[in-house]
């Protein structure tokens, strides 16, 4: 089952060509998923970069799920991939992947939303965002009660985001959150160990 630290990658955090030994330090912090999210390139590719990244996930026991991309998914043999509301359907994503591949969801504050993803056969549902998050501030905000709500709708594995720290994130696991997404609570710490560390705890 998946469970634990989500990191979700980001250059606005990291100078270029160290993205692959910040994922490593969050990986030594205990990530269990990690995200990789090129928003910054038109046609993201299979670079040595995301190839180190990949094979660092094999080192670490760590899940490798790609954002948005299903054709890099495939390319790179990653895990699995994520969609948002204007991604690839789920149902097509299967196809095109192959294999026995993760597909998670973003469903925001939509619990319909969550229904219809079930039935589509996604993997895993991500709500958010639960706090304030510096990564997207205009999100649409989401409570702890709506992700007890969407706990009572399946056994999925649920995924939160947005805002989560080591002081708050205790929270959202005691309301049914299997997994922890996290950007800037990682990589926007000068000690990104650390940071995922405190984070990867709040599941012991």
């Amino acid at each position: 089952m998946m469970r634990g630290l989500y990191v979700i990658t980001s250059d606005r955090h990291v100078a270029d060509g160290t993205l692959a030994e910040a994922v490593e330090q969050a990986l030594i912090g205990g990530a269990a998923i990690v995200q990789y999210r090129d928003k910054r390139s038109v046609q993201p590719s299979a670079d040595e970069q995301l190839l180190e990244i990949h094979a660092l996930c094999r080192d670490y026991g760590a899940l490798l799920i790609i954002n948005d991309d299903v054709e890099l998914a495939r390319s790179v043999n990653a895990d699995g991939v994520h969609l948002g509301r204007d991604d690839m359907a789920v149902t097509h994503a299967r196809e095109y992947l192959r294999g026995n591949k993760l597909i998670g969801v973003s469903c925001y504050n939509d619990s319909q939303r969550v229904a219809t993803m079930i039935d589509s056969g996604a993997d895993y549902i991500a709500m958010g965002s639960f706090f304030p998050s510096a990564t997207k501030p205009q999100a649409t905000r989401v409570s702890v009660d709506t992700l007890k709500h969407v706990r009572q709708m399946t056994s999925l594995p649920l995924v939160a985001i947005g805002g989560i720290t080591a002081e708050n994130g205790g929270a959202l696991i005691e309301a049914g959150a299997d997994m922890l997404a996290v950007v800037n609570g990682v990589f926007g710490h000068t000690d990104i160990t650390g940071a995922a560390r405190d984070l990867s705890a709040l599941f012991l």
